[in-house]
């Protein structure tokens, strides 16, 4: 085992926190702060700290299963379970056609990996029944920022310029629990003047930090933020001259907000008149503000058009495209950018290109050595996918995902899964969706493979190995690889993860996801290098904004490596709110060179300085109206579920569920609910509760606590069995990005006896 100090990154959310892992003698491995890189400055939360427990032998899968004819699965050699997958997916496929196979990734997949799922479903099997969980996640704020601003990337900024905006108004986010190393970001922002307003149903933890908590009920962000900008008109703080030369659609969204006056909107929400003036005062007086969304107002049946309000907030006030100002998504998995930039998802190929788009098509096709025509279109979002398995979809390919625990309406999504005809899962444990499994396949993680990420600034980052996986471990890229040739293609599924990012890059060139300028060399000597960067421009092209070329000392590169600046020099960027030499250009404007010969773009910190990424640079207003959640409350079922996470454990748990630390601070499910609630139903702290839906009914623990709405519960959805809070979740998708509506439906409590 290596001894060495490896500086690597987090397996877990969209942070990508730094970390170093050093092996030790007994097997273990030891992590340990890693204070140089830039977004959590050595900060580890529990999970981080704790990360290498899941490499431990007795927690991870170490060997092939696959199941016997009495029904329990054994272990198997890899070329038995490798042979037994590719006869159940090429039975499937002879027999009822290949859209009859569906794929189903996974947000924490490397690029590399979720490139190359893309690549292996429409390739090898030909079908378009291919998504990932990564649509659960921010889909809807991808939509509305297409929309708007013509590009999706989670932050148009790097974290680093939170602290140095006006206000922040953080809507529907518990940071504090879910992203605890980004809480010093916000607590520098109140340090130095600025002010924080959070938006959540809950008086969480990084509510208790806010300057002003507004507590809406479920579902009703979207009126929210159209009677914020209501005020903003009728006070005359929009940003007329920003408007006028910035923008187009502002007339007809005006008209659609000022529809929703402050009265009815304190009706709809229950946040008062005075505290919708108090809000508009304090985002529009400063110089510069930020509204920053994650799954409160996402995960709705409407979750776009609400995104899209919040995003109309920042344009009317002139907030987005200027420095320490604009709208941003607080991504959720490890890979969530990432993973839905290069392939997986239902409807998008590498480089964020659109599936349906004939010159991406051409594009893609041409680096896959394919026709184009034989490409798939786009197939169904992720929840449609689960829902027809075992019909139109008899056999599933599933990797780094647990939709058992996760999935909307989980209890019938289980049930779709049963009745599968074959199911071959990846993954790193045996998760409740892999004990399921007719094969399992164990793979590498994290700390045991190189590869990239992305994380939510549209960082890449360079995930280094540490230690070396267990015997009997093969990495996803040699499974698909395995597969590939047992499915009849035996070239184009390379198992080494840089040859792979290299094909990416060409693949993603010209893309509005362009990693063509990014390397592994330049990842592993720089704090990661922000999308879009395209390759090496044409020599004496001009800087971005019209600035000075950047050089280097001597302008000569390191071998394979394009040259970089001068210590001291930072390519690119004078300041953190992007200065001379802005990064702040648009996709497609030229690269930036050096004073020799070999040009090097710097990357894209901060997007839409210059102009958004519309055909005419512009950024569009989209007129929205408030539209109730798709299942209000009733006399049968009165109350409101709303559902979340909670520090010590992550998604489906399916990993931190293993580790004995984050077990001891979150041992199982419970219930949140007001006490005036609970006195009506008759519970005390700690007594088993039944929330029912019209989908099913799941039974934990009551925490009686006054920062919750008394019209609403909470629920966290890291466990199975009967505490399984999305078997309660409603399904209904949002028209646009497909996301079910997990955040809020209609429930009843029931006590439960003993």
């Amino acid at each position: 085992m290596q001894s060495t100090v490896t500086p690597t990154h987090c397996p877990y959310c969209a942070l990508q926190c730094g970390m170093n892992l050093t092996p030790a003698p007994d097997g273990t491995v030891e992590v340990s702060e890693r204070a140089d890189f830039p977004v959590n400055q050595g900060a580890l939360c529990g999970k981080g700290r704790t990360a290498a427990a899941v490499l431990a032998p007795g927690v991870r899968l170490t060997s092939p299963l696959v199941r016997d004819e009495g029904g329990t699965l054994m272990p198997a050699s890899w070329d038995e379970a490798l042979d037994r997958i590719a006869a159940g997916l090429g039975r499937t496929r002879a027999e009822y056609g290949p859209d009859a196979l569906g794929v189903f990734g996974g947000g924490g997949l490397t690029n590399e990996k979720a490139y190359t799922l893309g690549k292996f479903a429409r390739v090898v099997l030909g079908t378009s029944q291919i998504d990932y969980n990564g649509r659960f996640c921010m889909s809807s704020a991808a939509a509305a920022g297409i929309k708007a601003f013509g590009l999706d990337r989670g932050l148009p900024f790097p974290l680093e310029d939170i602290p140095k905006s006006g206000c922040v108004i953080l809507v529907g986010s518990n940071l504090a629990e879910t992203m605890p190393p980004s809480l010093r970001f916000f607590t520098e922002l109140r340090e130095n003047g600025g002010t924080l307003i959070v938006i959540d149903p809950r008086r969480t933890k990084t509510a208790e930090q806010a300057d002003l908590h507004l507590a809406p009920r479920p579902g009703t962000d979207l009126a929210l933020a159209l009677g914020l900008l209501h005020l903003v008109i009728a006070e005359g703080r929009v940003d007329e001259e920003y408007v006028r030369e910035r923008t187009a659609g502002w007339e007809d969204a005006r008209a659609a907000a000022m529809a929703h006056w402050p009265e009815y909107v304190e009706r709809i929400t229950g946040v008062s008149v005075p505290q919708l003036r108090q809000t508009v005062r304090m985002f529009c007086e400063p110089e510069s503000a930020m509204v920053l969304t994650a799954r409160g107002p996402e995960q709705q049946s409407k979750g776009t058009d609400t995104v899209g309000a919040w995003i109309n907030l920042c344009l009317a006030t002139g907030r987005a495209g200027r420095p320490l100002s604009g709208y941003g998504c607080l991504t959720g998995q490890g890979n969530g950018q990432g993973g839905r930039e290069h392939g997986q998802k239902a409807d998008q190929l590498p480089g964020y290109r659109k599936l349906d788009d004939p010159a991406a098509r051409a594009h893609v096709a041409e680096v896959w050595g394919v026709d184009p025509d034989s490409l798939p279109g786009p197939g169904r979002s992720a929840y449609e996918l689960l829902d027809a398995l075992g019909s139109d979809i008899r056999s599933l390919l599933l990797m780094a995902s647990n939709p058992v625990v996760s999935a909307p309406r989980a209890a019938h999504v289980e049930e779709r899964i049963r009745s599968l005809d074959f199911l071959a899962v990846c993954d790193v444990v045996l998760s409740e969706t892999a004990a399921l499994a007719d094969v399992v396949l164990p793979v590498t993680q994290w700390a045991e493979e190189t590869g990239t990420t992305t994380n939510l600034e549209g960082r890449v980052l360079l995930r280094r190995r540490a230690v070396t996986p267990p015997d009997g471990i093969r990495s996803d890229l040699e499974v698909l690889h395995e597969l590939a040739a047992r499915l009849g293609v035996e070239k184009g599924f390379p198992t080494d993860p840089e040859e792979v990012f290299e094909e990416l890059r060409r693949a993603s060139a010209g893309g509005a996801a362009d990693y063509s300028g990014i390397t592994y060399r330049r990842l592993a000597e720089e704090d990661g290098v922000f999308w879009p960067c395209p390759a090496e421009g044409a020599e004496g092209a001009e800087a971005p904004g019209g600035r000075s070329p950047v050089t280097t000392g001597s302008g000569v590169p390191a071998p394979g490596l394009p040259a970089r600046p001068a210590p001291g020099e930072t390519a690119g960027s004078d300041d953190a709110a992007g200065g001379p030499g802005t990064q702040g250009r648009a996709p497609g404007r030229p690269a930036v060179t050096t004073d020799g010969p070999v040009r090097i773009h710097p990357g894209t910190p901060r997007l839409f300085l210059d102009r958004f990424a519309t055909p005419d640079g512009r950024a569009r207003f989209v007129p929205v109206s408030h539209r109730a959640i798709a299942e209000e409350p009733d006399d049968e079922y009165p109350v409101l579920l709303t559902t979340g996470r909670v520090v010590a454990q992550y998604q489906s748990g399916a990993q931190t569920r293993r580790v004995a630390e984050l077990n001891a601070a979150a041992p199982g499910p419970f219930v949140e609910l007001h006490p005036r609630l609970a006195a009506r139903l008759g519970a005390a702290e700690g007594d088993p509760v039944a929330v029912v839906s019209r989908r099913g009914r799941a039974v934990a623990p009551a925490r009686i606590t006054d920062a919750i709405r008394p019209d609403t519960v909470f629920m966290p959805f890291h466990w199975p069995g009967e505490g399984r809070a999305n078997t309660l979740t409603n399904p209904a998708l949002d028209p646009t990005s497909r996301m079910p509506e997990f955040k809020a439906c209609a429930v009843r409590l029931e006590t439960v006896e003993g």
